[in-house]
């Protein structure tokens, strides 16, 4: 199994990421190519779909535990689907990693609207902690 996880959203902040998975993860930038992320609608989180020519800017996390890959899975839900990509690092080099991409069957619920981490971070963080429902199946399932 792929050990790197490309994060393009809310797990893009280390105390998320944190929470999530129960440990500290080096991380750095990386870039999916005919990718697109887009806000859910009605909600603080983003998806991505593929898309020719559009970028995703994100992080790389290394060397992900196997216990914390049980955690995301949890955690992401139904409407995502982990798949093995290929990210760019900013030094150019090319890295095979995991994303949680939005299933075919919910691509309909991203919006038009672009997502921004430091949007989030700004007015999404504290809500998203406090009614994203996959902290609530974390706490179920572990």
């Amino acid at each position: 199994m792929t050990a790197h996880l490309f994060a393009y959203g809310t797990l893009m902040c280390e105390e998320i990421m944190l929470a999530v998975t129960g440990c500290r993860l080096p991380g750095v930038r990386g870039f999916l190519r005919d990718h697109e992320r887009g806000k859910i609608q009605g909600q603080v989180y983003p998806g991505i779909v593929a898309r020719p020519g559009k970028v995703v800017e994100g992080v790389v996390y290394s060397d992900v535990p196997e216990a914390a890959w049980e955690r995301l899975d949890t955690f992401e839900g139904e409407m995502y689907q982990r798949r093995v990509i290929q990210v760019e690092l900013e030094d150019g080099a090319a890295r095979e990693a995991q994303a949680y991409v939005i299933r075919p069957e919910f691509e309909h619920t991203i919006s038009a609207s672009p997502w921004s981490l430091e949007e989030f971070l700004r007015s999404g963080k504290e809500r998203f902690q406090e009614q994203y429902l996959g902290f609530e199946a974390l706490k179920r399932d572990h």
